[in-house]
């Protein structure tokens, strides 16, 4: 069998995508499932953070988030059994690609797929449901009544963050990025409250968040990146698409939440200053956190049954057209280099799925 990996290059060239010929699987483990992969989604290789963790190799295995059906289960297996069809996310030190026919994985790394849910949307909105909820539930507890900003709604976590945020009753402003991303959320159903075109590079994102709340400001923020300093110390297109982070603290309101995504956020003694004042948190989105605590599977156990409960409700969700994923066309197998190349440049706007 076949698996596709990223081999590493030198420090400041392209990494390369190579097809490598897998010795045979291993004996399944007691807590292993043996699932033959129907659908794989493509997600960025945060080289970065695997640098931090130790978990470096020469090669890296490609193709994460998987939907299958169950082969076999090892004997303490509770979960599933056999012909059972499942949904799930390799943990970040797996040895496994999921772009094989045939992948072991832990059971605690899957969900029951619900059998009205097709194999690519499966694949393609585990990562980004766990994400959502990653941010609103657990860093910033959205419930009704609270105003929620989406940077970026269009991209695939920000679609499904949009929905999940108006599931729960809140009322949801976004970003657009282009045109056409704007057209796209203007198009969503529930409707988004307001629409913040950011493609001309003269909206004020923060004023038209206060307009619309009644200077009042938004309760949550699930910013996509933000401007750290001056534009002219910035690229043109980061200055036109992305906030700086004093606008992000300016639209935030009273006991407001700021979930971010930029690992390098630096924040100046005024910018605390206005947080203390107005009672808000600053969070990070690290959606590896539910993986990296898989490292250690006794010590964190409990938060690994709660990662199993956000896989089934995404599941469920998917199933009752609460999330409805921003997707591409299913791929074939042999455009998957091709694919990983664009995904991993952050060329692609919608969730990219090989299936099989």
């Amino acid at each position: 069998m076949k698996g596709l990996y990223c081999k590493q290059n030198s420090p400041g060239e392209e990494m390369t995508f190579v097809f490598q010929e897998r010795e045979n699987l291993p004996p399944t483990g007691d807590n292993d499932v043996k699932v033959q992969v129907r659908a794989c989604a493509l997600s960025w290789i945060d080289t970065k953070l695997l640098s931090e963790m130790k978990l470096e190799k020469e090669l890296l295995p490609v193709g994460r988030e998987i939907s299958g059906v169950v082969l076999g289960v090892g004997r303490k297996v509770s979960f599933f059994q056999p012909d059972d069809e499942v949904a799930g996310i390799l943990p970040l030190d797996s040895q496994e690609s999921g772009l094989c026919e045939v992948v072991l994985v832990h059971e605690h790394y899957l969900a029951h797929k619900p059998e009205k849910v097709c194999w690519v949307e499966a694949a393609g909105t585990v990562r980004d449901g766990v994400r959502a909820y990653t941010a609103l539930h657990y860093l910033s507890q959205v419930c009704p009544g609270k105003t929620v900003l989406v940077m970026d709604g269009a991209s695939p976590f920000g679609t499904i963050a949009i929905q999940l945020a108006q599931h729960r009753g809140a009322r949801v402003i976004s970003t657009a990025c282009s045109p056409e991303d704007k057209q796209y959320l203007e198009r969503l159903r529930p409707a988004v409250a307001r629409v913040i075109d950011m493609s001309n590079g003269k909206t004020d994102v923060a004023e038209s968040c206060l307009e619309e709340t009644g200077g009042l400001g938004v309760d949550i923020v699930i910013d996509a990146g933000v401007r750290l300093y001056n534009a002219e110390d910035e690229s043109a297109l980061k200055s036109q698409l992305l906030p700086h982070k004093h606008d992000i603290i300016t639209l935030l309101g009273v006991g407001g939440n700021w979930i971010t995504t930029e690992r390098n956020l630096q924040l100046d003694p005024p910018d605390s200053q206005s947080l203390f004042l107005k009672g808000a948190t600053v969070s990070f989105l690290n959606d590896e956190i539910w993986n990296l605590s898989g490292i250690e599977q006794g010590k964190y156990l409990y938060i690994l049954l709660i990662h199993i409960r956000i896989l089934e409700d995404v599941m469920e969700k998917l199933a009752s057209s609460v999330f409805r994923p921003q997707l591409d066309e299913p791929i074939p197998l042999y455009e998957a280099k091709v694919s990983m190349e664009i995904v991993q440049k952050n060329q692609a706007r919608k969730r990219q799925v090989i299936q099989f």
